[in-house]
């Protein structure tokens, strides 16, 4: 099995002789320290199986797209190399959410975490609970600022390149922290 380093320096083993899959998955939390959740996150993130975490953007602060009296968002956006299937990435993604203490209550509402899949390779795909590239994220800048950040010549299944989207969704409500 061929071994591949991680930015933070730890291994992960590639199981299976399927090429890796370049995944890029959305990271996001207003609640409980988001820094910190994020952060988390990040290391979570590093430990799925199968798979290589080969990049993350900066941390970005974002006013909430849901109800307005709850605190900011900090947001980021990660770059994964997996052998996952898309369905067997969401339930190891949806289980770090739950670890994290996530909670589905309201929509777009406060949350300790929320990591969403948002583009899986060049693959489209429309299935029950699962949808990629991520309904939405054309209209996001909290998702493609960092996403241009780590993907720079990037393009989206379907929607065009990264560049292009982020200049039109524009930078109201969002700021890069250092």
């Amino acid at each position: 099995s061929p071994l591949g380093r991680s930015p933070a320096g730890g291994l992960s083993v590639f199981v299976t002789d399927r090429s890796p899959v370049a995944c890029y998955i959305g990271i996001g939390s207003n609640l409980e320290d988001p820094q910190a959740q994020v952060h988390k996150a990040l290391d979570d993130l590093h430990g799925l199986p199968e798979s290589l975490l080969v990049a993350t953007s900066a941390l970005y602060r974002s006013v909430p797209m849901g109800p307005p009296d709850q605190p900011d968002y900090i947001n980021a956006v990660a770059r994964v190399d997996t052998q996952l299937e898309a369905a067997e990435l969401l339930r190891e993604l949806q289980t770090i959410e739950q670890r994290a203490g996530r909670e589905r209550t309201v929509k777009w509402g406060p949350r300790v975490l929320d990591l969403d899949l948002l583009i899986y390779g060049n693959e489209r795909i429309a299935e029950d609970g699962l949808e990629v590239p991520h309904p939405g994220i054309r209209e996001r800048n909290f998702v493609l600022l960092p996403l241009l950040s780590v993907a720079p010549d990037l393009e989206i299944p379907g929607l065009g390149p990264v560049q292009q989207l982020a200049d039109a969704a524009g930078h109201e409500g969002i700021v890069r922290l250092d």
